[in-house]
């Protein structure tokens, strides 16, 4: 923690002096920053689960500050997370400036030391980001170059250690990107609006086969591969609404914990859809993954140290029941599908009513894929460790559905003050392939969303839910009612009812002010255990209750 102390004041110190030289030559500088504070005063609930804490106060806090020049940027991060909130993994927990950055910007060049951010692609072999509703920060620690050398050529080149909580995993991440927009080139493809991406991506992982000792039996030990290669192509194609993109990935022998130690190759192919013009929408798109899970450490499990993402084609939910049961994408193989389509209905005819109607409908599908006897002597179910594990046909589907749900979502306006939102989701939840154990959930579940304006600054929004199922806990209920008094006010009130099975309430209530830049939230109630998803990556957060402080700023 000195070394990252030391390598922070440096970076600072340098940033200022390269602002200061800027202030003398009359160059605009900006300083923007933020800060963000969670916190909760636990109490003990055994109704639902909650035991008693042994902190009086647990919190998530940060602090970002960014220093933006012509020629230099700067910035740092302050975080503490001593005492976090629950169903962090126990590594989260430590306090420190554990990101910090210095970037030079010049006209078509820009170099990055510390820490950063990076994608390529859709992210299949490479996708650096935070996400702190997840615990999730798996930036680089190193050197990131990006170089416009032509018009229509953007170039990157990075190398680096990854984050993992307070520290960084032993291994190395290398890589370059590529993309080339076609059409910059040709007066003609610009002219008619055509627009011809192509993309090309590289990463390799060092990783030394004496940081885990893994046995076949007891004088067996696994030779693991210190290099995994991983490289990524992709073309997209646009004309005004219209967007249709390709993608293909691919990964070396990556024996790791989440694969079981097997030793097969990593594949992912991808194919997305989607137009759009005033009024209407559509979006069709697939996905088949085979052990693509990429980590920057082997041996880990749960959310941390992964290198590269992969999308859930699954619609991410907002409302409280639909949210119950969120899919998360399973690393080790799927095929997933999703199709969604809008439309606005125009104001003044039979379906649209005086105000206009928006419908929208959406339908995902996640499946296995196929596994079946491989030479290595494994089978379907079964990795052997060491071994080739399974094989699997391209287009043949496996045994398992994983999920499935239909939603059709209805907006309209009947009058100038009241606005009433409609929804029906039908959803089918494997519960064991993504959580462990629990069977497979059939749910029928129901949204309805109010809002009146009675004044320009007074607004009353009420919620109405409603899921059904006969799997899991039951039946549930839940209720909603939010005033709005603008500019700085709003009271919100909730409840989420077992039906028949424990009968337990989870109340919450919660006083929100607002002014300027400042976000201040205070609240009590109960909260229930499930898992909180972004893009099918889950956090598993367990019951709890007391009170909560939300404060938000930003500079």
């Amino acid at each position: 923690m000195k070394k990252r102390y030391y390598c922070f004041v440096g970076l600072l110190a340098l940033a200022s002096a390269a602002v200061a030289q800027e202030e003398n030559d009359d160059k605009k500088v900006v300083v923007t920053g933020s800060i963000q504070s969670d916190i909760l005063v636990p109490q003990e609930d055994l109704k639902i689960g909650s035991p008693k804490s042994e902190h009086k106060v647990l919190t998530n806090t940060y602090a970002d500050i960014n220093v933006m020049g012509k020629y230099l940027d700067a910035g740092a991060r302050f975080e503490f997370t001593k005492y976090p909130l629950p169903g962090f993994e126990n590594d989260f927990a430590g306090w420190g400036v554990p990101y910090a950055y210095l970037k030079a910007k010049f006209e078509k060049l820009e170099i990055t030391l510390g820490n950063y951010y990076e994608q390529f692609g859709s992210g299949f072999i490479l996708r650096n980001y935070e996400e702190r509703s997840l615990g999730i920060d798996n930036s680089l620690l190193g050197l990131r170059i990006a170089y416009k050398p032509y018009k229509g050529i953007q170039m990157k080149a990075l190398t680096g250690e990854q984050r993992r909580y307070w520290a960084h995993n032993n291994s190395w991440i290398s890589g370059g990107d590529i993309e080339l927009n076609i059409d910059e080139w040709s007066k003609r493809l610009t002219e008619t609006g055509n627009r011809i991406t192509l993309g090309a991506s590289y990463v390799n992982k060092y990783e030394d086969d004496a940081a885990d000792n893994i046995f076949v039996d007891r004088t067996h030990k696994l030779r693991l591969p210190q290099n995994v290669h991983a490289w990524d192509v992709r073309a997209r194609y646009q004309k005004g609404g219209l967007s249709l993109l390709a993608e293909y990935a691919q990964k070396t022998q990556d024996p790791s914990f989440d694969n079981q130690y097997i030793y097969r190759k990593g594949n992912v192919a991808m194919l997305s859809a989607s137009y759009s013009k005033k009024g209407l929408s559509f979006l069709a798109q697939a996905k088949r993954s085979d052990n693509m899970s990429f980590r920057s450490r082997r041996s880990m499990n749960g959310t941390s140290s992964f290198i590269n993402h992969l999308p859930a084609f699954t619609e991410d939910q907002t409302y409280a029941l639909a949210a119950f049961y969120p899919y998360a994408t399973n690393p080790t193989g799927e095929w997933a599908y999703q199709a969604q389509f809008g439309y606005n209905f125009k104001r003044r005819t039979f379906l649209g009513g005086r105000y206009g109607m928006n419908v929208k409908v959406n339908f995902s599908y996640v499946h296995s894929i196929d596994r079946s006897l491989n030479l290595s002597g494994s089978y379907d179910g079964v990795s052997a460790v060491g071994a080739k594990g399974y094989g699997s046909a391209f287009f043949k589907w496996g045994d398992e559905k994983f999920y499935q749900d239909l939603n059709i979502q209805i907006e309209r306006k009947f009058t100038k003050d009241f606005k009433l939102f409609f929804m029906y989701m039908n959803q089918f939840y494997n519960k064991t392939a993504v959580e462990g154990e629990g069977g497979m959930i059939h749910s029928d579940i129901f949204v309805l969303d109010g809002k009146y304006n009675f004044t320009p600054n007074l607004t009353l929004r009420g919620e109405v839910q409603y899921l059904r199922t006969k799997q899991d806990e039951g039946n549930w209920m839940f209720g909603l009612l939010e005033l709005s008094i603008v500019p700085h006010w709003m009271i919100t009130i909730s409840d989420t009812y077992n039906v028949g099975e424990t009968n337990l309430h989870y109340y919450q209530g919660l006083v929100t002010f607002n002014t300027g830049a400042h976000r201040l939230q205070l609240g009590y109630g109960r909260t229930r255990a499930g898992y909180n998803c972004s893009g099918g990556v889950c956090r598993y957060v367990p019951a709890s209750k007391g009170f909560t402080l939300s404060y938000n700023y930003n500079f």
